[in-house]
């Protein structure tokens, strides 16, 4: 029986890899695996002080930042009130000194808050 396409030739298949280097090819695909499977974190730009537990993020926005205080000196107001009716003499009138200061404090974030331009 006669073939139309002829047998193709016996030769060892080659490789498109042989004429690199093994080591340097393996380095280049260890890099490039690295790269795209272990992406390199940014370093925080600066780092905290000794001593320091708590932080900001540093995006965020003001009207999050003024809420957040308001809520916090409502809460020490609260405490600061509570405290002031259960003390007698000096004690209580500084107790309820530091209460107006907080309820003071409380009223100027509170302004501030209504000013500042609402989140989209």
């Amino acid at each position: 029986m006669f073939k139309i396409t002829p047998n193709p030739p016996e030769t060892a298949p080659a490789s498109s890899y042989t004429g690199l280097d093994p080591e340097k090819f393996q380095e280049a695909t260890e890099r490039t695996l690295d790269f795209y499977l272990k992406p390199k974190h940014p370093e925080p730009e600066k780092a905290p002080p000794p001593g320091q537990l708590f932080t900001i993020v540093d995006d965020i926005d003001t009207e999050c930042l003024l809420a957040n205080l308001s809520e916090t000196l409502a809460s020490a107001n609260v405490m600061a009130s509570d405290l002031a009716f259960e003390l007698d003499g000096p004690r209580r009138h500084f107790a309820l000194g530091l209460q107006q200061l907080i309820e003071l404090s409380g009223l100027l974030a509170n302004r501030a808050l209504d000013r500042v331009d609402p989140r989209p």
